[in-house]
């Protein structure tokens, strides 16, 4: 299977500050990646990247298959502090807006396109909300509604950016189930600080700290995340449960350490 995303010698630098060096990843369209690591480690560097937001080095190619019309069938859901809450407009415009890809800025929403907005409303449980400003929501209705924006044009590859902040357990929940369905029919790809819960939930792993590894597995333990220098705290109820993976060789960009499986 070829993949549907290939980054190759990606570096991403801040001025001095060098955030993404030298990466190498390759995204498949069943894939369902969780990417960790330490805050500032370059996690939504990597996927401004992909989207093409930030300037960068290296090659981050798209497959055809990943295209409609030269544009990049890609939903994004960005962190909520990225978004400006104070500008005027509804709940459901701000959904209408994730077909602005595929339609043009110029392009009127069809009947279809309103019911599409409706019942994603009403599956993520904020349909009430549909006309009220976005200002005058809180953090997880605002979470709710950048979901649907991101999927309401049927992506083949969604990338979410700590989709889970600001929502309650019972929404968290609902989210997750939410997100292993449309799995069936698009590639995802989530930053998370939260390896605990999402390992039940995603396929792999992907661990970044400047460097950029793949681990082929939902589950990693804490030696792991010591061995890729990737300082996050798993908290979990019960046992942990552990997967053993093959030698390793240490990155020479930053301590890392990637399979030689």
């Amino acid at each position: 299977m070829e993949p549907i995303i290939k980054i190759r010698s990606l570096t991403v630098r801040y001025d001095s500050l060098t955030a993404i060096d030298n990466a190498d990843l390759d995204i498949y369209a069943d894939d369902f990646i969780g990417i960790i690591g330490p805050n500032g480690g370059g996690k939504s560097s990597l996927v401004k990247a992909i989207m093409g937001m930030i300037p960068h080095e290296g090659e981050v190619t798209i497959d055809e298959s990943l295209l409609r019309g030269g544009k990049p069938l890609i939903g994004y859901m960005p962190q909520i502090t990225s978004f400006d809450r104070a500008f005027p407009i509804s709940v459901k415009e701000v959904v209408l807006s994730g077909l602005q890809n595929s339609k043009g800025f110029c392009r009127r929403y069809s009947k279809d396109d309103k019911r599409k907005v409706a019942a994603l409303l009403e599956r993520t449980g904020i349909a009430d909300l549909a006309d009220r400003p976005v200002g005058e929501l809180s953090g997880g209705q605002i979470q709710r509604t950048l979901l649907c924006r991101a999927i309401i044009s049927d992506p083949k590859l969604l990338i979410l950016d700590e989709p889970a902040n600001f929502v309650d357990n019972r929404f968290e929940n609902e989210l997750y189930n939410l997100l292993q369905q449309l799995n069936d029919r698009m590639a995802i790809v989530m930053v998370s600080h939260d390896i605990g819960t999402i390992s039940s939930v995603v396929k792999s792993i992907v661990c970044v700290n400047r460097c950029v590894h793949r681990h082929n597995s939902n589950i990693i333990s804490p030696e792991q995340l010591h061995n890729y220098n990737c300082p996050i705290q798993i908290i979990s109820h019960g046992d942990i449960p552990h997967t053993v993976l093959g030698h390793h060789t240490h990155c020479s960009h930053c301590g890392t350490q990637n399979d030689k499986a």
